[in-house]
């Protein structure tokens, strides 16, 4: 195994050297507070409607140009936004905002309250299918009274606030999708399909003002080419490389900040396809993969190994006592797939976004891994735009790897997917287990029982062998010298507004 390490580190090494294909000319020289190059993985998603997005990596560029009623800090609690103050009910039914005076949209207009209640009626409708629906769900009743908004729900629920960092939109903008006018520190002004997308400081923001004036978002899709486009002057900030990448750039204008990337990174797997369709062969992959030899291997040891789907970041919710379901056993590995009629092992296909180069390297230990118990894993990667549209929606794919996140900071966000039902379902798992637990969690009004049921769907997630789960991967990000302030939040985001040029 140290002669694979060794081998493998020297083949990453190189690929990353390979000719830089998305990179282009660029001057580290100018004013830092005037703009900035940020080098994102990924085009945005077609829509930029805050409420139909579903890629994490939209999200989190959209959480610059919308705001809910309240946002969340770095910290990750919630604080007053498009309203500057909330309350909440003695029995925990009734939630009242006052709206901040002075807020007003990229256009200009003024935020009202019918705005607020167009933007909650997006989601709260009994039809609507929006990416939150299922959070509003339980609203019984939504008004304005004067400068407040009264919302009503049929039973208490804490996890409701978060709902409420749902983006604020005006009513009258009926194109929301492709001209996305919020109330954020910066507001959209164009976009070049897989090759930029800009913004600007919005300088009407009823908050402490972003301090860089233009944002040049630079879709860098190939893996590859990060490094060069870093020392090459043409993007000044990327975040999410790798340890190896980082390693390249040490000596160079950029600083290394570290954190956590707060999603469940997992190779994914199909229930619906076979040979996924059977437990015990997705139990054997577990006893065959090794996280803390991956974590160790591609990522120098930093990451925290994960069980479940759930990670630290959610406190309370998070069970550390599930990674210890599934201790490396081969031999228990290979007696399963004798049981499930797979004594020889099989072959499958891993896709994996080309965009994403911890993905890739994963997976690449992973189908080293699997060989000891005689399972052929080949990888496939694919463009994002595929990866979304064939594996997350059509489902059309044995197995993935990529790390998924969470919309809000709730264990119903996280773990809703996996129900029967659930359109998220990518992975087509269905337990009535675990449909029982998730209903038990959503429908009790006991916080703490909440809690214990949403902990008995992640043992299920883990039992039963949804995925392979491996890791909450650490987050690495390259910031050029010039600049400053990045933080990281316990949310998959991105903060632009905090960056600012050193003085």
């Amino acid at each position: 195994m140290k002669a694979f390490k060794k081998l493998w580190r020297l083949i990453f090494l190189s690929a990353t050297l390979t000719v830089a294909l998305c990179a282009c000319g660029g001057d580290k020289a100018g004013d830092a507070s005037a703009h900035i190059t940020i080098g994102i993985p990924q085009d945005l998603e077609e829509t930029l409607d805050p409420h139909e997005a579903m890629a994490a990596g939209t999200r989190e560029i959209l959480f610059n140009i919308y705001e809910g009623l309240v946002k969340p800090n770095s910290n990750g609690e919630l604080i007053p936004a498009v309203a500057d103050e909330f309350s909440v009910s003695d029995d925990g039914l009734t939630y009242t905002f006052h709206l901040r005076k002075g807020v007003k949209f990229h256009n200009g207009s003024d935020v009202t309250a019918e705005d607020v209640l167009y933007s909650i009626g997006r989601n709260a409708d009994p039809s609507s299918e929006t990416a939150y629906a299922s959070a509003f769900s339980n609203v019984k009743e939504y008004k304005a009274d004067g400068e407040n908004i009264v919302i009503t729900l049929n039973q208490k629920d804490n996890d409701f606030l978060q709902s409420m960092t749902i983006g604020i939109i005006p009513k009258d903008v009926t194109d929301i999708a492709t001209n996305p006018v919020g109330t954020g520190p910066y507001m959209y002004v164009s976009r070049s399909p897989q090759e930029n997308v800009i913004l600007k400081r919005f300088k009407d923001y009823w908050g402490e003002k972003a301090y860089i004036e233009d944002v040049t978002l630079k879709i860098c899709s190939n893996a590859d080419s990060i490094v060069m486009d870093l020392l090459g002057g043409s993007v000044d900030f990327f975040a999410r490389i790798t340890s190896a990448q980082a390693a390249q750039l040490k000596d160079a204008d950029f600083n290394i900040e570290e954190g956590t990337m707060n999603l469940v990174q997992a190779m994914y797997l199909n229930n619906a396809v076979e040979p996924f369709t059977n437990e015990k062969v997705r139990q054997a992959l577990c006893y065959a993969v090794d996280p803390k030899e991956i974590i160790n291997l591609a990522f120098d040891g930093k990451g925290t190994e994960l069980g479940s789907s759930m990670f630290p970041a959610f406190g309370k919710y998070f069970v550390k006592e599930i990674n210890d379901v599934y201790d490396v056993d081969l031999e228990k590995a290979k007696e399963l797939l004798k049981e499930a009629g797979y004594p020889d092992g099989f072959s499958f296909t891993i896709k994996v976004p080309s965009n994403y180069q911890p993905h890739i390297d994963t997976a690449q230990v992973i189908a080293e891994q699997l060989k000891k118990i005689g399972v052929t894993a080949e990888i496939k990667l694919v463009e994002w735009e595929s990866w979304l549209s064939d594996v997350y929606i059509g489902r059309d794919y044995e197995a993935t790897v990529v790390g998924v996140d969470a919309s809000q900071m709730t264990a119903r966000a996280m773990l809703e997917r996996f129900t029967s039902d659930s359109s998220k379902n990518f992975v087509n798992f269905k337990s009535d287990a675990y449909d029982a637990a998730f209903n038990n969690a959503i429908s009790t009004t006991d916080d703490a029982k909440a809690t214990e049921y949403y902990k008995e769907c992640e043992w299920i997630l883990a039992r039963e062998a949804a995925n392979v789960y491996i890791q909450d991967l650490a987050e690495m990000v390259a910031i050029n010298k010039k600049y400053t302030g990045y933080e990281f939040y316990p949310i998959y985001v991105l903060d632009i507004a905090k960056i600012k040029p050193v003085k």
